[in-house]
């Protein structure tokens, strides 16, 4: 190979450029950055290239927020976000090397009515898929919620694959938990990689490095407490509170109860103790043999089934008031049934009505108390404000400024002039920025290194 070919493979790989004879590094990759939210996939990537020492650029940024927007552009300076993606003709995008994309994941997640490629949304993969049949760029990095695994038992994401690896690119995806990247959250999401090279990009066997919330947590914070938050102090001490979850669903020793903080009204040591027993019991799986029904999490258990694990003199009694104060409601056991293709179910008015626990999560101020040595369970925007701390100081929810922390966002990242809310809309539907440097590490790593 003569000292001029040799200089264009290199030019065309490597992005080298001839300069008098000599060989000038100028590395880079251009990229765009799709339903971009916050920007934690753009900051992940452009820290991997920073590292790498590869020069990248931002050259085109799409999302349709206004919050998300107006924080995107207020840490990305001068930063010009497009709008809907799906209005964009692929041919007005400037070309680019590497397309980042954490594409919406509620027709794949567990919190919406997981309806795939029946959902209109999940319609973005395919503009994906038409700008890089259009642009033909190097590279892409995708993230995805960890339903997407799993969701039509599993050929939704081969679907996924497929259409991708016939496009040319080798692809390659993996589950990755951020816990396992030195964040304090439990977030599982599915990576999917690809690149026009023959050789794979292993998404396998990163480096282990564990954290807990302990040193992300603001001691030091400002706050009033709420009357819940002073009631959960009244029951409960600190470290009492820490770890536990607060729901009338079952959970154990971890779970505080309506009934254990006597929210609906004073009861008895005897009703609580009622109350545990029939939170447990309603799971039997005999009951809905019993009743020929099919069997629910939580049967409604009549009188007589209830005296077969809980006898006392005033059981009757209890029951009613336990009913009146909003702990239990009596109500017939429900049968599954058919309506226009989808299940649901109805009352079932042959079988007697029974007593059952009035169950809830997202009405309680507050859902989960963090325990300081331990990582903070997935943030959801549906959860917002609900996920506290117990301090010297009393229980609060976690600030702004500890969700970004617990995302892996560093202290320069900044979200103001919007609500709270808003901000945890935000935090609740981010990328990872620490899993999106590692696996942009893998991909331009290889990139960066690619034989001609």
């Amino acid at each position: 190979m003569t000292m001029k070919s040799l200089n264009v493979a290199l030019d065309t790989v490597l992005g080298y450029r001839p300069n008098n004879s000599k060989l000038e590094k100028v590395v880079r990759a251009r990229f765009i950055d799709l339903f971009a939210g916050m920007g934690g996939t753009r900051l992940g990537f452009e820290n991997a290239c920073k590292e790498l020492g590869i020069e990248c650029n931002c050259i085109f940024s799409s999302e349709i927020k206004p919050h998300a927007i107006s924080t995107y552009q207020h840490n990305f300076k001068n930063s010009e976000v497009n709008g809907d993606i799906t209005k964009i003709p692929p041919s007005d995008i400037p070309d680019f090397d590497f397309l980042l994309a954490g594409f919406p994941c509620q027709p794949f997640s567990a919190a919406g009515k997981r309806n795939g490629f029946l959902d209109e949304r999940s319609g973005l993969f395919f503009t994906i898929l038409k700008i890089l049949k259009s642009k033909k760029p190097k590279g892409f990095l995708l993230e995805n919620v960890e339903g997407l695994v799993t969701h039509n038992g599993g050929r939704t994401l081969n679907t996924i694959i497929k259409k991708l690896k016939n496009m040319g690119y080798k692809v390659s995806w993996e589950l990755l938990d951020s816990s396992d990247f030195g964040v304090p959250q439990n977030r599982k999401r599915v990576y999917i990689v690809g690149h026009i090279r023959k050789k794979y990009i292993e998404l396998k066997n990163f480096p282990v490095k564990s954290s807990s919330i302990e040193q992300y947590l603001d001691y030091e914070h400002e706050f009033k407490p709420t009357e819940f938050a002073k009631l959960l102090s009244k029951k409960f001490s600190v470290e009492e509170l820490k770890g536990k979850a607060i729901k009338d669903k079952r959970g154990g020793a971890n779970n505080i109860h309506s009934w254990d903080l006597e929210l609906k009204g004073a009861i008895t040591k005897n009703q609580k103790e009622l109350m545990g027993l029939i939170l447990r019991k309603r799971r039997n799986k005999k009951w809905a043999l019993l009743k020929n029904i099919d069997w629910m999490d939580g049967m409604p258990l009549t009188l007589e089934e209830i005296k077969t694990f809980f006898k006392h003199p005033n059981l009757k009694k209890d029951l009613d008031e336990l009913v009146e104060k909003g702990y239990l409601r009596f109500e017939h056991p429900k049968k599954k049934i058919i309506v226009n293709g989808a299940t649901t179910r109805v009352p079932c008015k042959k079988n007697p009505k029974g007593y059952n626990i009035v169950a809830g999560k997202l009405s309680f101020p507050l859902v989960k108390i963090l325990n300081p040595l331990e990582c903070c369970p997935t943030l959801v925007a549906t959860e917002v404000g609900k996920i506290g701390v117990a301090t010297k100081k009393g229980v609060r929810a976690i600030t702004v400024r500890e969700g970004l922390r617990f995302s892996g966002f560093p202290e320069n990242y900044i979200i103001e002039n919007i609500s709270y809310q808003k901000s945890f809309d935000l935090i609740g539907n981010t990328v990872i920025p620490p899993v999106i440097k590692a696996v942009s590490m893998r991909l331009l790593g290889e990139s960066k290194n690619e034989k001609s």
